[in-house]
């Protein structure tokens, strides 16, 4: 009796575990049926035709509408130059209208900044000519027929923006008038004679290389030092541009001296200086990046813009862009925001232009940060970052004078094509 005991008593713990294994495998099932005829009934509810459905699972930056940060505008007797600037560019679609005749520009994915719309309330935008904000996506540059002659509109890129340029409308009306047969006054002084209004040309250049003395800037690792590179590109500028007859060329530094960024304004400003040029070398947590970019002075668009401007400032991140909205409204005008652009523009395209043929050239185009030389000076005024040191290609190519002497030639090359405008054209 005592041996059949433990005998049932296994038996009985064998019935118990088998049952309870079969209980949880039927449970199982149960459950998963009913969870599947729940997706089935969720499935069959999504597709619904009554409801909307969404293949949208976020936001990707390249869905975000594009914003108009900036409105500019250049008027001359020949055309008129409306430039909206972007973060990115966004789709145009051009139609013609009738009651009132006017032709419509829409961009769509778009809206317009604060700034933006500031410029617009203050009359920066000219009469008949109107944008706005005609849907939360959607921006409309409104044409008038009667106010054009000619029109057309393209796009830019690097940075991104949006160009609409228009002739004044025709004169049938018009008489022309031979001066020849214009009658003199009773008092026998001849008729004034209708001159075009002076352009100012650009006679003083100072060229501010950056760093020096104390400041060696940014080192590579070949221990190449920015200091000594900008001066050897400034004194070949220097070199190149006094052959223009009735230029003018100033340095902030002609040798290994410390200049405060202060005095490297009041200089240019004390000097009455037409063109401001700094020169800088750039530098980069990673040695891979390389390339050249021109800055001209405004909001920093992106982070390593700021980065670049609190290091050739000597400022903290922090206070680096502080205050640049009333800086650009107190010190400067529309116009040196404009030209320096301009010049900026001819820069870089110089650059790209000369070196590309002999160097591998990664241009980073034109931007905007808030440097200190750029904000104080009272001309319009560019600094030209034209190499990564960090790179070691380009640290070796910063060693050779013949690279040296091919960035400033490429240099001179754009201001002089700026100056042979005679006044500077929005791009």
């Amino acid at each position: 009796m005592q041996e059949r005991e433990p005998r049932r008593l296994s038996l009985r713990l064998l019935t118990l575990l088998v049952t309870g294994t079969l209980f949880c495998l039927s449970l199982h099932h149960t459950v998963t049926s009913e969870a599947a005829a729940r997706s089935s009934d969720n499935q069959h509810v999504l597709s619904s035709p009554s409801l909307k459905q969404s293949h949208t699972r976020g936001t990707p930056a390249s869905l975000a509408p594009g914003t108009v940060q900036n409105l500019r505008v250049m008027t001359s007797p020949e055309k008129t130059r409306l430039v909206l600037d972007l973060d990115r560019l966004v789709n145009v679609v051009e139609q013609q209208e009738e009651n009132p005749s006017r032709v419509i520009f829409t961009l769509s994915d778009a809206w317009l900044t604060p700034s933006a719309l500031t410029k617009i309330a203050d009359g920066t935008v000219p009469s008949p000519v109107t944008i706005a904000q005609s849907s939360p996506h959607t921006v409309t540059i409104s044409l008038p027929t009667a106010s054009f002659g000619t029109y057309k509109h393209f796009a830019l890129s690097n940075p991104p923006r949006i160009v609409v340029d228009y002739t004044p409308p025709a004169e049938p009306n018009a008489v022309a008038v031979d001066e020849a047969h214009v009658p003199s006054q009773d008092t026998g002084t001849p008729a004034p004679r209708l001159t075009a209004p002076h352009t100012k040309r650009y006679t003083t250049i100072v060229i501010d290389p950056g760093h020096g003395g104390k400041d060696p800037g940014a080192r590579g690792i070949r221990k190449t030092e920015e200091k000594d590179i900008t001066l050897k590109v400034g004194l070949h500028l220097r070199k190149l541009l006094s052959k223009q007859p009735g230029v003018r060329v100033l340095m902030t530094r002609d040798h290994d001296v410390f200049v405060e960024l202060e005095e490297r304004a009041r200089f240019a400003n004390s000097n009455e200086a037409d063109l401001f040029v700094s020169i800088h070398v750039n530098s980069h947590p990673s040695r891979t990046v390389k390339g050249i970019e021109i800055y001209h002075f405004g909001e920093a668009k992106d982070q390593r813009a700021l980065e670049v401007a609190a290091r050739e400032n000597g400022t903290p991140i922090s206070n680096t862009g502080v205050g640049w909205e009333y800086l650009v409204a107190d010190l400067l005008t529309t116009k040196k925001i404009e030209e320096s652009l301009e010049l900026a523009w001819n820069a870089k395209a110089a650059m790209v232009a000369q070196m590309n043929g002999h160097y591998e050239v990664d241009d980073h185009g034109v931007k905007t940060a808030p440097f200190y030389v750029l904000r104080f000076t009272s001309m319009p005024s560019i600094l030209a970052e034209i190499a990564y040191i960090s790179n070691p290609i380009e640290e070796e190519l910063l060693q050779k004078s013949a690279f040296v002497q091919d960035v400033a030639r490429s240099l001179y090359q754009g201001i002089v094509a700026f100056l042979s405008a005679g006044k500077s054209d929005i791009r």
